[in-house]
């Protein structure tokens, strides 16, 4: 039996549909502080070999033996947690009988009782976290029990919270409510000191001076992604000085982490274009080694911090609420860059599309 949650491209009001917002902020907010402080203790404990044994093979994406702690937390949470308010909990390594790949209930038996539904990436940014390179992020979203509609568009509570490396002693906590702004905090871990602070993506009205790139981590699609980003900022910034770079690459193997530079400023464009990709390369768009909606749960944040978030096609994320269906997502600091970038790739997007699809 396939998954219960199927695609839609309803997107509803600004107006949240879920009761106790606060209350469910709270819930989230408690369960992201236990997984950080005991990850963060787990990572400074453990070895890099221990943490970065390949365990197994989840929805197209490799589990590492650091995945499985973050597990271990939010499994007993929810449990707790469903003893008061039943809900469908959306994650890897979920296989409840009936419900397909990455569903389970929490406090109830029948997907209609589930009073809301839980799309969680318990450590986004492996990779870079078990080496000690670089923070991942633990991301939630909650959206309204719509049935098999239910999609990303519909999340109307959003929060992601950093799991810093070993030599951090600040971690960052980002939270939305639809229709109510960014909010953030940043935590010291060390005296447990808050310090608060409003999220705003950048004002600049070109990516020229600024990071803007492609997500381009592995091989298979990297020298794809890197000509046609060549040939979009060809087209959109002309010819480069000579010896002056028009633009910055950053590759941060997570997410939640690129949104998180978009939502503070510090980027000004980043497109996940893999799936285009394996669709130009291979003939379909596949699952392996892309961005799924668990990745995504978090972006109402990006658009409440003023940044504009679409799919391959310029709409609004819609993609199911599972652990197996690329996304293709685009982010833009504000209209003004949209504006900029957004005609010439969509084109080229297009372009690559046709090519593609007169070669099968």
């Amino acid at each position: 039996m396939g998954p219960l949650i199927g695609k839609s491209t309803i997107i509803h009001s600004e107006l949240t549909m879920l009761p106790n917002p606060d209350q469910l902020l709270a819930r989230l907010r408690e369960l992201h502080d236990l997984m950080r402080d005991a990850l963060h203790a787990h990572l400074k404990e453990t070895a890099i070999e221990i943490m970065s044994v390949e365990t197994e093979v989840r929805g197209g994406d490799t589990i590492y033996a650091l995945d499985t702690r973050g597990e271990e937390i939010l499994l007993p949470y929810c449990e707790q947690w469903g003893q008061q308010t039943p809900f469908l909990l959306i994650a890897e390594g979920l296989h409840e009988s009936g419900l397909g790949e990455g569903h389970q209930l929490f406090g109830c038996t029948r997907v209609e009782d589930a009073q809301f539904i839980l799309i969680c990436d318990p450590i986004d940014g492996t990779r870079p976290l078990m080496y000690d390179k670089r923070s991942a992020w633990i991301l939630t979203g909650i959206a309204p029990n719509l049935g098999r509609e239910t999609n990303l568009s519909h999340i109307e509570i959003a929060m992601q919270t950093e799991l810093p490396t070993t030599k951090m002693l600040i971690s960052d906590s980002l939270w939305a409510v639809r229709g109510r702004g960014a909010h953030a905090h940043s935590r010291n871990l060390i005296t447990n000191e808050l310090r608060e602070w409003t999220p705003r993506a950048s004002q600049a009205a070109s990516v020229e001076g600024g990071y803007a790139k492609f997500s381009k981590f592995f091989i298979g699609s990297t020298g794809w992604l890197a000509a046609l980003e060549e040939e979009l900022m060809g087209q959109v910034l002309g010819p480069p000085p000579l010896g002056q770079p028009q633009t910055f690459d950053d590759q941060y193997i997570s997410n939640g982490g690129q949104l998180f530079e978009i939502i503070t400023g510090r980027d000004r464009f980043n497109a996940e274009l893999r799936p285009v990709a394996h669709q130009v390369l291979h003939g379909a768009a596949g699952s392996h080694l892309c961005s799924h909606p668990y990745d995504l749960c978090a972006e109402l944040i990006a658009r409440e911090a003023g940044a504009i978030v679409t799919d391959e096609h310029g709409k609004p994320l819609s993609a199911p609420l599972d652990v197996t269906t690329p996304v293709t997502w685009i982010a833009y600091a504000n209209r003004d860059i949209q504006n900029q970038i957004e005609p010439t790739l969509l084109r080229l997007l297009s372009r690559a599309l046709d090519g593609a699809n007169k070669n099968q």
